[in-house]
């Protein structure tokens, strides 16, 4: 019986050593039928079917949902290759901003776009009323205030002077020096000596000569250009002198001085683009124009340097001044943001703004909009916080750049008399001009 077991074992061992071989045969021979049949044995395999890959899909993610999250990077080399592979992986997906160690630069957004939730950044010239490009609105005023001297020579010239000159400390002095001189002249109306200008002078070619504009305002109140002779000098010099026209009505020169003193530049003024939309769940999608960002190629490159170098300082203690100072630099990257309001029918409107103004401008907007611009509201950012309208924060302390969707409130008190009178308080409550003109979000 053991000799029978003994048989049986040695049987099964030589069946599953494999297919035999000749003592002739090298081991040589044999891989390259071993080989050549591979390829056959790999046409015959099928991939999964898409069950078994959906079923295996499913079963990964509940492995990684299991899988204890990974620790973070802990010595400051790790810490700084890992915020490079982020800034990296960041700019490849936005394609907003450089990826650090190459040359791409990004393409701004075509204004003209369809999908654009405001065709760009527009003003409105406070002289001719025009709408303006934001490119535009320099050229345009300074025409409209050259155009405005044919009418009115004194109002032009010191448009020109507050508006032309850019230094505003250089304007304040040279205004205050022609007001000194006007002011002289209106005190001491008998005096000779100050009813003329010596061009030459030091203080006048220091202070006036160089505001644009100066020399049109002397000579629209009545000064006049006149060679007269000095003593101590061989020839005349250049001198503006005051008519005698003028010199019969001192009162008009004080009244002069006065519109000089109290002007301001003469700036475009932002143009709110008020648009109502229908009810849409697109409602805080925001698709801006490169005009919201107060960024150029240029700038985008820097930013995308200083964002780098923000590496260095993961490993560097910094004061609280220097915190300030990042968010200082955080806040002027915009200069406009564009606001929507979901109302209580749940109608948005939307308009454009400042990221330097304050909420009570956006109070002011919406409240034009309204039937009853009387009724007190709320304006609510995301996350239900109140936002006051005499809140002294700008918009861009408040978050609200570059864009933002608010949700109107009724004060509690106005929404118990809305009920109390048998109204719905989610009525429309808009102006008729603007549901009249009411668009679909895209």
């Amino acid at each position: 019986m053991k000799k029978f077991f003994q048989e049986i074992k040695a049987d099964m061992k030589f069946k599953s050593a494999g297919p035999g071989q000749k003592l002739t045969e090298s081991a040589g021979e044999k891989a390259p039928r071993e080989k050549a049949n591979q390829p056959a044995l790999r046409q015959l395999r099928q991939g999964p079917t898409d069950e078994a890959q959906m079923a295996a899909a499913a079963a990964l993610a509940r492995l990684e949902q299991k899988q204890p999250r990974a620790r973070g990077p802990t010595s400051q080399d790790s810490i700084r290759n890992q915020v490079r592979k982020e800034l990296r992986a960041e700019a490849t997906v936005s394609g907003s901003l450089e990826v650090p160690g190459t040359n791409v630069v990004p393409e701004p957004r075509e204004a003209g776009s369809t999908h654009l939730a405001v065709p760009g950044v527009y003003f409105t010239c406070p002289l001719t009323g025009a709408t303006l490009r934001k490119d535009q609105r320099d050229a345009r005023i300074k025409e409209a205030i050259l155009s405005h001297f044919a009418t009115d020579p004194v109002a032009a010239s010191i448009m020109k002077i507050h508006t032309f000159n850019k230094d505003r400390d250089r304007v304040k002095l040279g205004v205050d020096t022609i007001a000194k001189y006007l002011d002289n002249i209106h005190l001491h109306p008998e005096e000779e000596k100050y009813q003329k200008i010596k061009l030459q002078n030091k203080v006048f070619q220091e202070r006036i000569n160089c505001l644009e504009g100066a020399h049109e305002f002397f000579e629209a109140i009545g000064f006049q250009k006149v060679m007269l002779p000095v003593a101590d000098k061989e020839g005349p010099e250049e001198f503006y002198v005051l008519s005698e026209a003028v010199l019969a009505e001192p009162q008009s020169l004080e009244r002069h001085r006065e519109q000089l003193l109290a002007a301001e530049p003469v700036r475009a003024t932002l143009h709110r683009q008020r648009r109502v939309f229908q009810p849409s769940p697109l409602a805080s999608q925001f698709d801006l124009p490169g005009d919201f960002f107060n960024l150029t190629a240029e700038e985008v490159k820097r930013e995308q340097r200083l964002r780098s170098d923000a590496v260095e300082r993961l490993s560097v203690l910094r004061t609280k001044a220097m915190r300030e100072k990042e968010e200082q630099r955080e806040l002027r990257k915009y200069t406009y943001t564009l606001l929507r309001v979901r109302l209580p029918d749940g109608c948005l409107l939307q308009g454009t703004f400042y990221a330097r103004e304050r909420m009570a401008a956006v109070y002011g907007f919406v409240r034009e909009a309204l039937q009853s611009d009387w009724l007190p509201f709320e304006l609510l950012a995301l996350g239900g916080q109140k936002l006051s309208e005499d809140e002294n924060l700008a918009l861009n302390e408040c978050g609200l750049v570059p864009s933002a969707l608010l949700t109107f409130s009724w004060d509690m008190a106005v929404l118990e008399d809305v009920k109390a009178a048998g109204a719905k308080p989610d009525s429309s409550i808009l102006k008729p001009e603007l549901l009249s003109a009411i668009e679909m979000l895209s």
